[in-house]
């Protein structure tokens, strides 16, 4: 869903800022698929911010990096089916694609203030009301914030490819995290990941192929998310340039 920078999910987003406090210490535990970013909020943001995150927002972690307590039913007053995007970048599309779902509950994690506050501005220009957002590693918000059987479907839109070798490693998609969706995920569920990286393209199908809870399924109707991806503007801008992968898996 990368379409308001270029179009990496968790680390794309050339505005951000670092990530939450108390999140270096616990991440140095294992590597990270985030770049580290600085930037500064608007004014407006900043305002923004100041009056809406304390509702629609919260960290991953605490000050002390212990994981936050999350309770979905509560924080959008309803129970519905509920999407976690991982690495929403600056929202244009999570924006859009909520107001088309509004049975929906979304959960937009990213890492960058940068981005979020630029979604969190949309959400209160436009009055949606279906999205909350977490600062930080959406791996954290897998481990430690959702239940297994939670999730209706998570999206994965345009992830760093991190495409030297070296670097393969640091790919948020890998086995263990696969499997972590392929646990939130209920019966039914869907993964729906994207990129514009063909190395990375394969690398995610065979991964996701490995996973024996999940089945690879195609774009179709009847599915209980939509799997229709809004365009981005770096997307109409390419034209001829990379193709887009999308790739979609049921939970068993």
């Amino acid at each position: 869903m990368r379409d308001d920078g270029p179009m990496y999910a968790q680390g794309e987003d050339a505005g951000g800022t670092d990530p939450a406090p108390g999140a270096p210490t616990h991440h140095q535990r294992r590597v990270t698929s985030f770049r580290t970013r600085r930037s500064q909020l608007t004014g407006a943001q900043q305002q923004t911010w100041e009056r809406r995150w304390p509702e629609l927002g919260a960290e991953a972690l605490d000050a002390s990096g212990r994981p936050a307590r999350l309770d979905p039913v509560q924080w959008f007053g309803r129970q519905a089916p509920l999407v976690l995007e991982i690495g929403c970048g600056t929202g244009t599309s999570t924006a859009a694609m909520a107001q088309l779902e509004p049975d929906l509950d979304v959960i937009a994690v990213e890492v960058y203030k940068r981005g979020l506050a630029q979604l969190l501005s949309a959400i209160d220009r436009e009055g949606i009301t279906n999205i909350r957002m977490i600062r930080g590693d959406g791996v954290d918000v897998l481990e430690h914030l959702l239940p297994s059987g939670s999730l209706t479907g998570v999206r994965v839109f345009f992830p760093d490819p991190w495409p030297k070798a070296r670097h393969h490693k640091r790919r948020l998609i890998q086995p263990t995290t696969v499997g972590l969706i392929a646990d939130r995920l209920r019966p039914g569920g869907i993964l729906h990941a994207a990129t514009d990286h063909q190395g990375y393209a394969e690398h995610m199908a065979e991964v996701g192929d490995a996973e024996p809870r999940l089945r690879r399924v195609d774009i179709a109707d009847g599915l209980p998310i939509s799997v229709a991806r809004p365009e981005t503007k770096y997307e109409r801008k390419a034209l001829a340039g990379p193709i887009v992968t999308e790739l979609l898996w049921e939970r068993r």
